[in-house]
This record gives C-alpha cells, structure tokens and sequence, in this order.
C-alpha cells in the first residue's frame, strides 16, 4: 500500500466515521477503487488502526463528558457516571464474545468482498428509515407496543441490547453507529443520550483490539 492510498483511506475513514454510513463499508469501496490488494487479516489490522485514531479524536472532542466518567469509574464514587460506565462496559461484552471467538468469521468478509458491502449498506439504510419511522415521541403511541411513554434514559438492558447490535455491526458496511443509535431510538431510549453512548461504548473495544495488535 502506497503512502497515499493510507492518507486517502484515512480521509475516507474521517469522513465517515461520525455518520452513519458504515466508515469500513466505505474503506472497502476505496480499496476496491485504488486497486489494494491485501491479506483480509492486513486489512482488518489497517482498519483497526483507522479506527484507534478515530477514537483517539473522539476522546479530545469529549473530553469534557470522558473525563468525568473516568474519575468516577476509578475512584468508584458510586454515582451516576460511575453507573453509567458499568453500562459501557455491559455493551462491550457482545463485541467482545465477537472478538475472541469469532475473529476469523469477521475476517473473511473484509478483502473486497462487495457483495457483502452492498447488503449491508441496504440494511442500514433500511433500519434508520425504521427507526426514524417508528421512533417513540414524548407523549406518543409508540407504533410498535401501541404503549404511550416518554424516551427514557438507557437502562442496563438497554445497555446489553445495543451492545448486540454493535458486536453485529462489525460486517462491512453496516454501520456501528447508525446500528447502534437506531437500536437505542427503538428501544424508547432518548436520541442524544443514545448517539452520547454509542460514541462512548466504540472506546473499549477498539483500544483493546489496538494493544493486542500492538502486542
């Protein structure tokens, strides 16, 4: 790979990464473009990397709401960050089941595979119109349960469910956190509560993928 074909993969991967429009499935579009033939496990380690730096800007921009979480988790103040983190970590554990057990599955559908691509990209689109559609207003009739309720704040069962949906979104061209956002919308969850935590959960796994490759 050419110097300039990773600075314009990482242009594409900056570009896409804070929309939800699936950073990898776009990754492999480019490659696809520029003519980048590498083994799957070598794109899979490029996009890790692509990622860890997106995670790094994430955590300038929110410093302000990490930092917080931090020093509650560490010095377990036993307060609503420090309980907040604990769901972070709840959602974490799907991504991570993934990760350990199934590494060599996700693998195989990065390398070109358009196909896959394609479908993915078509569902996410797909769920988004769903969740925009079907989302619950405060003081309406959610469609769905026929329930009337207000968007709550993300419960810990809520917290597992969107995990599932981001240990599901790490096919090519499906995207985290469209995935994710759209799981919390459906759920009952509030909309900025949910886009703050889907942001917040991609931390965990995506530093620990990093230092293994590192490692």
């Amino acid at each position: 790979m050419e110097w300039l074909d990773a600075l314009i993969l990482g242009i594409v991967q900056g570009l896409s990464e804070y929309l939800p429009i699936s950073s990898s499935g776009h990754l492999e579009i480019f490659r696809e473009i520029l003519g980048i033939n590498l083994p799957n496990e070598d794109i899979l380690e490029f996009d890790v990397m692509l990622h860890a730096a997106t995670v790094l800007s994430t955590l300038v921009v929110l410093w302000n709401e990490f930092f917080p979480l931090c020093r509650s988790f560490f010095t377990i103040k036993r307060d609503d960050n420090f309980y907040y983190v604990c769901k972070i970590l709840i959602s974490c554990i799907p991504v991570a089941v993934v990760g350990l057990f199934f590494k060599d599955t996700v693998e195989s559908f990065f390398g070109g595979n358009l196909t896959t691509v394609g479908i993915c990209l078509c569902i996410t689109a797909a769920l988004l119109a769903f969740a925009y559609f079907f989302r619950t207003k405060p003081e309406e009739t959610n469609k769905l349960t026929g329930r009337v309720y207000r968007p709550r704040d993300i419960t810990w069962l809520d917290a597992f469910v969107i995990g599932i949906a981001q240990s599901i979104a790490v096919l090519p061209g499906l995207s985290r956190s469209g995935t994710t956002i759209a799981t919390g919308i459906l759920l009952g969850d509030k909309r900025e509560k949910v886009a703050s935590f889907s942001f917040l959960m991609v931390i965990i796994p995506i530093l620990g993928e990093t230092l293994l490759n590192i490692k």
